[in-house]
This record gives structure tokens, sequence and C-alpha cells, in this order.
């Protein structure tokens, strides 16, 4: 399941900046419960790859750019 998501990041499905889908649509789509589905997000917020603003959802955090990608100063 989480891979999935992870996926969906990568090939920018769901784009930096964009609304992931809620718990419940998570249940909706994969027949998941709500407990796995909240594992599956604290899983990726733990990993950098979203963020949750309180009343408003989980997003996609904006690509961190590879550390030799970095602007020399």
């Amino acid at each position: 399941m989480s891979e999935v998501i992870r996926q969906r990041i990568a090939d920018r499905t769901y784009p930096p900046r964009t609304r992931v889908p809620s718990v419940l649509q998570l249940h909706t789509e994969f027949g998941i419960a709500a407990a796995t589905g909240q594992k599956v997000y604290r899983a990726l917020r733990k990993d950098g790859l979203i963020y949750t603003e309180p009343g408003l959802g989980s997003f996609v955090s904006r690509p961190v750019p590879p550390a030799g990608d970095a602007p020399q100063g």
C-alpha cells in the first residue's frame, strides 16, 4: 500500500504541494482499515514525502534535489 502511494509521488501522479487522498479515500480505493491508512501516512511523513496541515489534509512535500545537484555558492 505504502509503495503505491510512494510510486504515485515519484511519477508525479501526486505532484508536489497537492493533496494526497484521505484515509477514507484509501479505504474506498484499496479496502484497507483506517488504522492502516494512518500508519501508511505516518511512514510517508517520517520519510519526508508528505506533510499534514491540520484541518486541511496531507500534501506532497516539495522534492529535495540530490546532494550532488545543490547549487555551488
